[in-house]
């Protein structure tokens, strides 16, 4: 099963890629003429366009299909040697950066200390405030039952007019569960860590959330509460510590100067520039839609296979008189090689899945002008070539007769 995840992982990073790479060009290039909150919503593309490339193939019923049908017996049984795979390294890469980042929000959580204190405002009613002398700046922690915690020294360092600014900013991040959002964006991230446009793309989406806030601050403000807001970021940016952290921040240096040109051409945003991107945004959606839909391979004589590998009977199942059968769901490329593999059915369940699988990935057909999709194999394991295996997909012959 992660095995199969890990394959259709590396299945989509040109797709991924491109995504990321085109939210962050708008980040970078765009802004000036359109709004920071449009492109930070623009990001929920890239799982929506994920779900629509894949989503299909896995809910489309099989009819009326060819199916090829191999046995295997174990007349040359092997002994299964320990090999260290690309996808143990993956694995290992990924929960011990899973297991860190855990443990830096521990650590992190456990020495903020905190105290509550009373609601500063009436505003606030149902937010819960907390105290901590190990903060410089207002933080928002916690993903779903949010806390927001001040500094020790905030009634120092704020007026209440720049704190009401700063508190209002918090709150926004709390309505939109912002947290939890860069938790799930963490995540992914840590899932693909070996694409350097994947961390990138998250620092963008950082950025994008922290201007998007400004924004829904700003909108109607004069320009002597914009002065005054402007300072108080300053003022919190400059005790901010940038890190993996879910928890909203102010940003480094580069960050804060991108923050402040930003809310200098709050309102030079383009009407027309933003239905053009929500227009390019909902057409690149549906290309995508259009673009997965399967084209099957119906007729043996239309794929010709060149090599098979037959899968090695498991030493376990030969050793307890286990037989059984799986099919496969695979794509031929147009070079000829298979990939897309994944188990249909299988009797019994995750017995002969694995070998299935890995013989399946050294099968060459012969190349063709656009490949096929979604061919069906079923390998049936028998301890005897008797032993007749039952059919795990129904085969139903149409005749024009």
């Amino acid at each position: 099963m992660f095995e199969t995840f890990f394959n259709w992982l590396l299945e989509q990073q040109l797709f991924i890629s491109c995504a990321i790479l085109f939210l962050i060009l708008l980040e970078r290039k765009l802004l000036s003429h359109v709004s920071a909150r449009l492109v930070y919503a623009l990001w929920a593309l890239l799982p929506a366009c994920l779900m629509l490339a894949n989503l299909p193939d896995h809910l489309k019923p099989i009819h009326n299909q060819f199916i090829s049908q191999f046995t295997i017996t174990p007349s040359n049984p092997v002994t299964p040697q320990l090999s260290l795979s690309w996808f143990a390294i993956y694995s290992l890469i990924t929960i011990t950066l899973m297991l860190c980042a855990v443990y830096f929000h521990y650590q992190f959580l456990t020495r903020l200390k905190l105290k509550p204190i009373a609601t500063p405002s009436d505003n606030y009613k149902g937010l819960r405030f907390y105290q901590s002398e190990k903060v410089s700046s207002p933080l928002v922690i916690g993903l779903i039952k949010t806390k927001l915690v001040l500094p020790s020294n905030y009634n120092i360092n704020y007026d209440q007019h720049a704190l009401a600014l700063i508190l209002e900013h918090e709150c926004v991040h709390i309505h939109r569960k912002d947290n939890l959002i860069n938790a799930l964006a963490l995540m992914g991230t840590l899932l693909i860590w070996f694409n350097p446009l994947a961390w990138l793309g998250y620092a963008s989406l950082r950025r994008l959330q922290e201007l998007s806030c400004d924004e829904h601050v700003l909108k109607d403000k004069s320009t002597e509460q914009r002065i005054l807001y402007s300072k108080a970021l300053v003022h919190c940016a400059s005790f901010s510590t940038v890190g993996l952290m879910a928890y909203s921040q102010y940003g480094d240096k580069n960050t804060m100067l991108q923050r402040l040109n930003q809310i200098k051409q709050l309102d030079n945003s383009s009407f027309i520039a933003k239905t053009a991107l929500v227009i390019f945004a909902a057409g690149m959606l549906s290309s995508f839609a259009i673009a997965k839909q399967p084209v099957n391979a119906e007729k043996e004589k239309d794929y010709q296979a060149v090599m098979r590998v037959e899968p090695i009977y498991p030493v376990q199942a030969v050793e307890q008189g286990i037989s059984g059968s799986v099919v496969l769901k695979y794509d031929i490329s147009p070079s000829g090689a298979t990939s897309n593999i994944s188990v249909v059915s299988a009797e019994p369940e995750d017995v002969f899945n694995r070998e299935a699988k890995r013989a399946l990935k050294k099968w060459q057909y012969a190349p063709t002008e656009s490949g096929y999709k979604n061919v069906l194999v079923q390998l049936d394991f028998a301890l005897d070539e008797n032993v007749k295996a039952k059919d795990l997909i129904e085969k139903i012959k149409v005749s024009s007769k």
